[in-house]
C-alpha cells in the first residue's frame, strides 16, 4: 500500500530534478542550449525564406501562363459561337469572378449569356425530398415531352429546368414559350425556391454550360455517403438533361472541389459518351476552353478536356453552321377552309373525303 512517505520521496525527487535542471541550464549547459536553439531558429528562418521565394516564383509563372491563355483566347475564340445563346447553370459556390470570366469568353466567342441560374441547396436537401417530389408533379404538366413515368424526381426537375431555359416559342423563336416561362417561374418562386436567376429570363438558350463550384464547408454533422451519392446523382441529372434537350452542353468543373462532379460524369459510361466536360473553369485557361468545347459539343463531337490520362488539352477547331431562328408558322388555309397541302378532288373535296355522305 502506498503511504505518505512514498509521496514525500516522489515530491523530493521531482524538485531535486528541477533544481538540477535549472543549475545546469544556468551554468555549464547554458551556452550549448542557447546555441542549439539559435541554430534551429536560423534554419527555420532560412527555410521560410526559401519557401517564400518558391511561392513568389510559382505565382509569377502562373501569372505568365494566365496572360498567355488570355491572349490565346483573344485569337482562338472569335467566331466560335456566332449568334448562339448560352445559359449558365451554377452548382455549389461559383465565385462571381469566375462567372464574369466565363461570360466574357462566351461573348468573345460571339455568343450571349441568356440566363444565369444558380441551383440552390433546396435542390438536394434530404429534408425537402417530399416537397421536391410534389413540385416535380406540377412541373411535368408544363413539359412538352415529359420523361418516363418511372424516371424519378431528379430527372423530372432537371428536365423542367433545362426545358425552361431552352424552350422557344415556335412562332417567335427569340422569346420563351409560355410553358418555358411557367417552368422557370415555378422553380424560382417561394421561400424554398430551387433555383435563383440573376435576372429575368426572356430569351431561350441554344446551349447550356453547367459550372461546378467549390462545395460549401460542412456545418454540423457530416453528410452520409448515401446523401452524398444522392446529391451527385441529382446534379448529374442536370448535366444529362442539358445534353439531351439543348443543341450542346458542357460540364465545367472545379479542381478545388473534394468530390469532383466532372470525375463522376466521366465515370458514367453512357453519360461520358455523350456529354462534353472541361476539367477546370476556375482559371483563365479553362474559361477559354469552355466555349471551344461547347462548339465541339454542338457539332456532335463530345470529348473530355483537361490535363491527365484520357484528356485532351485543347478542343479542335470546328465551323458551326449559322443559327436558324425561322418562325414556325402553321400552313395557311384556302378561303374555303381546305388545306392547300392536301390533294383535292374534282369537286374540290380533299382526297379521301367522301363529301360528307352518310
Amino acid at each position: 500500500m502506498i503511504d505518505f512517505r512514498y509521496h514525500i520521496v516522489s515530491l523530493i525527487s521531482v524538485f531535486l530534478a528541477l533544481a538540477v535542471g535549472i543549475a545546469l541550464g544556468a551554468g555549464p549547459l547554458k551556452e550549448t542550449i542557447g546555441d542549439t536553439l539559435t541554430g534551429q531558429v536560423q534554419v527555420l528562418r532560412t527555410e521560410k525564406e526559401d519557401l517564400r521565394a518558391q511561392l513568389d516564383a510559382t505565382g509569377g509563372d502562373l501569372a505568365a501562363v494566365e496572360a498567355f491563355a488570355a491572349a490565346s483566347g483573344d485569337r482562338l475564340l472569335p467566331g466560335t459561337l456566332t449568334d448562339r445563346r448560352v445559359a449558365l447553370v451554377l452548382l455549389d459556390q461559383v465565385p462571381q469572378a469566375e462567372v464574369e470570366g466565363l461570360t466574357e469568353r462566351i461573348a468573345l466567342a460571339g455568343a450571349t449569356v441568356s440566363a444565369t441560374a444558380t441551383v440552390n441547396d433546396t435542390w438536394t436537401d434530404p429534408g425537402l425530398a417530399t416537397y421536391r417530389r410534389t413540385l416535380a408533379g406540377t412541373l411535368v404538366s408544363y413539359l412538352d415531352a415529359p420523361p418516363a413515368a418511372d424516371a424519378g424526381t431528379d430527372v423530372e426537375l432537371a428536365e423542367a429546368l433545362v426545358s425552361g431555359l431552352v424552350g422557344a416559342d415556335a412562332a417567335a423563336p427569340d422569346t420563351l414559350s409560355e410553358n418555358a416561362s411557367s417552368l422557370l417561374d415555378v422553380l424560382a418562386e417561394g421561400d424554398r425556391a430551387l433555383v435563383t436567376f440573376s435576372e429575368d429570363v426572356t430569351r431561350p438558350a441554344d446551349a447550356v454550360v453547367v459550372v461546378v463550384g467549390a462545395a460549401p464547408a460542412a456545418s454540423g454533422a457530416t453528410p452520409s455517403p448515401d446523401a452524398v451519392a444522392a446529391a451527385t446523382a441529382s446534379r448529374l441529372a442536370i448535366a444529362s438533361a442539358a445534353q439531351r434537350l439543348s443543341d450542346g452542353a458542357v460540364l465545367a468543373g472545379d479542381t478545388r472541389s473534394a468530390d469532383s462532379l466532372v470525375a463522376a460524369a466521366r465515370a458514367d459510361g453512357d453519360l461520358a459518351a455523350s456529354l462534353t466536360t472541361v476539367q477546370d473553369a476556375t482559371t483563365v485557361a479553362g474559361q477559354v476552353v469552355v466555349p471551344l468545347a461547347l462548339a465541339t459539343s454542338i457539332a456532335g463531337r463530345p470529348a473530355h478536356y483537361g490535363f491527365g490520362d484520357g484528356l485532351t488539352p485543347l478542343p479542335p477547331a470546328v465551323q458551326l453552321p449559322p443559327v436558324d431562328r425561322t418562325p414556325s408558322v402553321p400552313e395557311e388555309q384556302t378561303a374555303d377552309g381546305t388545306d392547300p397541302a392536301q390533294p383535292q378532288g374534282e369537286d374540290g373535296a380533299t382526297a379521301g373525303d367522301d363529301g360528307g355522305a352518310g
